[in-house]
């Protein structure tokens, strides 16, 4: 514990419900590559990145020259003025995003982002019913939380839209689990047709590609696609809500999306997180009708800062330059393949899921398929002591381990990191 009991300041001027991982908490003061420090000079190798966040890498030279350079000129000045940075960075997103006719709003979060991306929708199709996944998350505001279908993270069902909540984020368990992949689908289609008919048409599905607080759970390729199909039937837009999965995290794509692209791009994609490699950068991309469909003035006082766009473009160029989505394809798969040979020999691991570097470890009582939410906590202390930060998540019955590490990991810092976890995993036993 830091000298000044940091702990204890925490705790009396912030919020209790303002969650803290491990029994001693942690301050991280400095890191580098894919490596953090603490207070105490203790060295860990960081698979986690600040909740998705450090996609490329800590203290990455290119990034942090960019900021130092931006911040010597201007910082900020609000989107009242003409922003070149945001210019430069929109262009480049649009053109990756697969969205023909492209505008790009830029937020400060995922959560505003996805605030955003809905009220684009509602205002589009002038309605305020809203079709999400069961054990989804998208955020802390009050209209993102109303549709959260995680209840660990929605803390009230007040909510300015109508929620009805659709089938298929979660392969391996609900009604439908012992379906194969091709029933599986036809099963959550069937649901979704016969639940638009006992409702007025909604404005959208939001979907994350790969659930990432739900402990990085996904339908089988082509779930969205079929889903799609059925809503551009009716009008009803798809909401791609990539905060988590985008940027090339997950190895095959660089959009989570394309995974199930049959039938044309989403028409709203919402995104944040990676993308600013620990800068605050969030954003929407919509074709310019439902962009540019309110009819009323906004602007974004922090949104598309310069700082935080000099950061945006830095990284982005970093990623595309070195390969990193092919990185998370080759270092992610070996790393998938290496935990599963490891939870073959652990009763607690019900299932290692994922692809690229975005990979979950289901835990649950030996045996059984009830959550253990207690192994996946002392899996998270031991793998600190060891040397290594994870996540955990899921929803009402699952405990998952996340692992999500800068997409810059190299082959030797996975196969360090697989040890680590090898050894808590077998320490559950």
């Amino acid at each position: 514990m830091n000298g000044d009991d940091l702990l204890g300041r925490h705790r009396r001027v912030l919020p209790d419900w303002l969650a803290l991982y491990y029994e001693d908490p942690l301050e991280i003061t400095h890191g580098e590559g894919r490596h953090v420090w603490d207070s105490e000079g203790n060295k860990y190798l960081d698979f986690f990145g600040g909740i998705l966040t450090t996609m490329t890498a800590h203290a990455l030279p290119e990034v942090t020259k960019a900021v130092s350079e931006q911040a010597g000129r201007i910082i900020h000045s609000s989107t009242l003025y003409l922003n070149r940075p945001m210019v430069e960075l929109a262009e480049r997103v649009a053109h990756l995003s697969g969205i023909p006719d492209a505008r790009v709003f830029f937020t400060t979060s995922g959560t505003e982002a996805n605030d955003t991306g809905l009220l684009l929708a509602t205002a589009y199709r002038r309605s305020n019913t809203v079709l999400a996944m069961r054990n989804s998350y998208h955020g802390r505001s009050f209209s993102a939380v109303g549709i959260t279908g995680n209840r660990g993270w929605s803390p009230t069902s007040l909510s300015p839209l109508q929620t009805l909540y659709v089938h298929g984020g979660v392969r391996t368990r609900g009604p439908y689990a012992h379906l194969d992949d091709a029933g599986f689908t036809a099963a959550c289609v069937a649901d979704l047709k016969d639940l638009l008919g006992h409702t007025r048409a909604p404005a959208a599905l939001i979907a994350e590609p790969v659930q990432g607080v739900g402990g990085f759970t996904s339908p089988p390729d082509g779930l969205y696609a079929a889903f799609r199909q059925v809503l551009a039937e009716r009008g009803i837009l798809w909401i791609a809500d990539e905060v988590q999965t985008g940027w090339g995290r997950t190895g095959d794509h660089f959009w989570g999306w394309q995974a199930h692209a049959q039938h044309g791009p989403p028409d709203i994609v919402t995104f944040a997180k990676g993308i600013g490699n620990g800068m605050s950068v969030g954003g929407v991309i919509a074709r310019a009708e439902i962009m540019n469909c309110l009819d009323s003035h906004s602007i974004s006082t922090f949104g598309g800062t310069q700082v935080t766009m000099a950061a945006g473009l830095a990284n982005l160029s970093y990623l595309l330059e070195h390969d990193l989505q092919g990185n998370a394809r080759r270092v992610g798969g070996l790393l998938i393949e290496r935990l599963r040979a490891v939870a073959a020999q652990v009763p607690y691991v019900r299932e290692v899921r994922g692809r690229g570097l975005m990979i979950g470890i289901e835990l649950t009582e030996p045996g059984t398929d009830r959550a253990a939410p207690q192994a996946a906590s002392a899996v998270l202390e031991a793998a600190r002591e060891g040397g290594l930060l994870i996540g955990k998540g899921g929803g009402h019955d699952t405990s998952a381990l996340r692992i999500a590490p800068p997409l810059s990991l190299s082959v030797a810092e996975a196969e360090e990191g697989a040890a680590i976890l090898e050894r808590a995993l077998r320490g559950l036993q």
